[in-house]
């Protein structure tokens, strides 16, 4: 390899670590907002160890695509629900994301027919699925995500349905009425259910209504359905319920499911597994 394309490499992998640790940063600023309302400039210096003027381009940054105000020496948190851009989730419990896709993968058998909606959880299912599988039997995927739906075309051995729809930035998800013309001519062994909430006595929950409606869809053609969700989203609601707990068989969760939380579940007759 020459120097110049040697250069260019370095260049390259500088960048995308760049990339991910802003979005990281931005992630974090997010969540202090999301917990303190108003948030100065020093404070999340001090907090995410980073000089002041990496904040304020941060907060200018954010400002412009409407996540936070800008105020005199720092900001404020938008009138909004947080649910943040999926690429800004990545970092969140990624160790345990890794382990529950790891376990979900192995539900999984040869040939399979699977549905998955979006996520940050279900896209690291994807990815652990689509190493661990057969290559000479493969299987079929059924998503409305986008990105999942990218990440695997280019997987040989598995098959990709994508349903139709209006893509939403959030999520990378198809939703609205044209997704149900595919949902409702497919049959499917096992979907996998990301969430932004799940509570053993309310259910399935997403932020966005249109989201919580394909997904209803989605899982509603499975013989068995998968909740993926780390700890942190067990015990909590959102706006729009996706499904009732007797929709769900198995939740895969991490180590941090408390043993009560777990009971819960249990009693609603669901298996938990804790990755």
């Amino acid at each position: 390899m020459s120097k110049i394309v040697q250069m260019w490499v370095l260049i390259a992998r500088c960048a995308r670590l760049l990339t991910v640790s802003r979005y990281e940063r931005w992630n974090a600023i997010l969540e202090l907002l999301s917990q303190e309302g108003r948030l100065s400039v020093e404070r999340a210096a001090e907090a995410l160890t980073v000089s002041t003027a990496t904040i304020r381009r941060d907060f200018d940054q954010l400002a412009q695509q409407q996540m936070l105000m800008r105020t005199r020496g720092g900001a404020v948190a938008q009138s909004v629900s947080y649910d943040l851009p999926l690429r800004y989730k990545t970092a969140r419990h990624a160790d345990e994301k890794q382990r529950i896709a790891e376990a979900a993968a192995e539900l999984v058998a040869p040939g399979a027919i699977v549905g998955m909606n979006g996520g940050t959880t279900t896209s690291e299912v994807a990815r652990a699925l689509a190493i661990r599988a057969d290559p000479e039997l493969g299987f079929t995927v059924v998503t409305n995500a986008l990105n999942i739906a990218a990440e695997l075309t280019v997987r040989q051995h598995v098959k990709i349905v994508l349903t139709g729809g209006v893509a939403r930035p959030q999520s990378y998800e198809l939703i609205g009425p044209l997704a149900s013309g595919v949902l409702e001519q497919v049959t499917l062994d096992i979907a996998f259910m990301g969430v932004d909430a799940i509570d053993a006595e309310a259910g399935a929950f997403a932020h966005h209504e249109g989201e919580a409606s394909v997904n209803s869809l989605l899982i509603g053609r499975a013989a068995q359905v998968v909740a993926v969700a780390d700890s942190s989203k067990v015990g909590s609601r959102a706006f729009a319920r996706i499904c009732p707990i007797g929709a769900v068989g198995t939740l895969i969760t991490d180590e941090g499911l408390a043993d009560e939380d777990a009971a819960r579940f249990a009693d609603a007759g669901v298996k938990v597994v804790r990755a």
